[in-house]
């Protein structure tokens, strides 16, 4: 693998920015300076910058997680609020795949594999996002028929793929079937059809099913579901 490949890969820089190390005599593999851009080394080779070594990069992880309401979908959060890595207390640097807002719950990917992160959302892959939407009241067929048209947004029109009605103890729970991720979509929706969101909860992405994880709980993804998900 060439050595600026494995300096991109480990976090040091941009392949670019790691060949300017290169070329100003910065960087050592095995204690001898390398400046020949096409050198390749080996992925686990001991490589210095500045006299300093640097770490392969951390084995790929990838997890599924129930996000409780409340909790904001990123690594860091400048306003003190909980994130979904710090439920995890992973030691691996993991970072969330996509967004779910902070007032909504259900499955949150996470994972350090920046490519697989991309394929996931790609949509080349078409990965269905369905929700559960608990409504205040009765839902008129008028505002199913009209999300199943399509709603303006600044994107582009919101179209639910598939919606179907539930009852439930304090107004009507939806079923929709979307196969766009864009912020806040599903509550734009609702209330451009005159619907009050209650609870909103993700229960599926592409293939994966939330199933019985309780809130808070994760787990690691099976390598089947990783393949399914975002390819190998």
């Amino acid at each position: 693998m060439r050595l600026q490949k494995v300096l991109a890969d480990r976090g040091v820089a941009s392949r670019r920015a790691a060949e300017e190390l290169m070329r100003e005599g910065r960087v050592r593999v095995g204690g001898e300076v390398v400046r020949e851009m096409g050198s390749k080394v080996a992925p686990d080779a001991h490589i210095e910058v500045d006299g300093r070594a640097v770490a392969p990069p951390a084995p790929h992880r990838y997890v599924v997680l129930n996000k409780p309401r409340g909790i904001v979908s990123t690594a860091h959060d400048d306003h003190g609020r909980p994130t979904v890595v710090e439920i995890l207390g992973a030691r691996e640097r993991l970072y969330p795949v996509g967004r779910l807002d902070e007032d909504s719950e259900g499955l949150v990917l996470l994972t350090n594999d920046g490519a697989w992160a991309e394929r996931v959302l790609h949509p080349r892959y078409g990965h269905e996002r369905e929700y559960e939407v608990s409504v205040v009241g009765p839902v008129p067929a008028a505002s199913i028929a009209a999300l199943r048209r399509g709603i303006a947004l600044e994107e582009g029109v919101a179209r639910a793929a598939r919606v179907s009605m539930a009852g439930g103890a304090r107004g009507s729970t939806l079923r929709m079937v979307l196969q766009t991720g864009w912020k806040r979509q599903v509550r734009r929706m609702c209330a451009a059809v005159g619907l009050r969101v209650l609870r909103l909860r993700r229960v599926r992405l592409g293939p994966l099913e939330l199933g019985r994880l309780r809130p808070g709980a994760w787990r690691d993804l099976t390598a089947r579901e990783i393949r399914a998900l975002g390819g190998a």
